[in-house]
Order: structure tokens, then sequence, then C-alpha cells
């Protein structure tokens, strides 16, 4: 299964947050397994002397601020970045991106135990709102009562 949604900022560098629904069945004991993500933040705006930047995650649960990889709740990352502080001209592009996929090989980069998940996108220094294309591959998974009570828990606890 391929689930694809934009982030959009709501105005120029405004942190902004969409909720997603998965449409899990918490009676069934639903969980989405997530095989790879990916980010496509839009260029931030090359303005002379001035340091830009488009920045995005992916979480499990809702966020009051773009996340990193080193967040529990995060299952990935993208930045876009421009330097120009100090420079008279637009400056140098650079693009980070927590990784889609682990180099290693392993069945899954993240669970999601409730129904939703979440986007954030948050521009700087941008003249106008920003967003990024995202894209995650999974599928649908049954859990056992043990297991599937632990993730929603650590879901929970994580927040």
């Amino acid at each position: 299964m391929v689930i694809s949604v934009d982030a959009i900022e709501s105005g120029p560098n405004t942190f902004t947050e969409t909720e997603h629904d998965l449409q899990l069945s918490a009676l069934d004991q639903e969980i989405f397994v997530v095989l790879a993500l990916d980010m496509a933040p839009a260029p931030p705006d090359a303005l002379a002397a001035t340091d830009t930047a488009t920045s995005v995650s992916i979480s499990t649960t809702s966020r009051n601020a773009v996340g990193n990889i080193g967040d529990n709740n995060v299952l990935g990352a993208a930045e876009s970045l421009i330097r120009a502080a100090g420079f008279v001209d637009g400056g140098v592009g650079f693009q980070q991106i927590a990784s889609e996929a682990p180099a290693g090989m392993v069945d899954y980069i993240g669970l999601i135990a409730t129904s939703q998940f979440f986007t954030q996108i948050a521009g700087l220094n941008n003249a106008g709102p920003k967003s990024s294309g995202v894209r995650i591959w999974g599928y649908r998974a049954r859990a056992d009562a043990a297991t599937y009570s632990a993730l929603v828990q650590g879901t929970v606890l994580s927040a």
C-alpha cells in the first residue's frame, strides 16, 4: 500500500501540522507496518544575505515543532537549506534527508498502532508558504492482543 499526501504551510514560515487517518480497526487490532518513507521538501527561497529552509517530518504522534530522527515518535525527516548569511548573492543550497530506509536489511522501519500519522512542515525566512510531498510505503497487519496493547501504550507515552 502506498500513501501519498502533501504537507503545506498555512502561511510563510509557519509551523503547520496535518493529521492523516489510516482508518485502522482497533477492534481487529490492526497496525500499519511502515516499509519506507520519501519526503520532497520544496526548495527554500534564495535571498541575498539570508539563510532560508524548508523542513518536514512524519511522526506517529502530534508534535508542536518539526521533528528530527532523534525523536522517538518521528519516522523520518527532511530539510532543504540555503546558506546565504554574509553573502551578497543567493547563497549555496543544501539538502538533508534522514534516510528513507536504513542501510541494513530490516523487515520494517516503523509501526503505527493508532489510526493516524502526522506530517509537520515549517519554513525559515521564505517569502511564501512552502510544501512537501510525502509518501509512505507499508501494509496493514493484525497484532496479537499483548503486542497491540504494548504498541498503543508506547505511542501514547511517546507523545
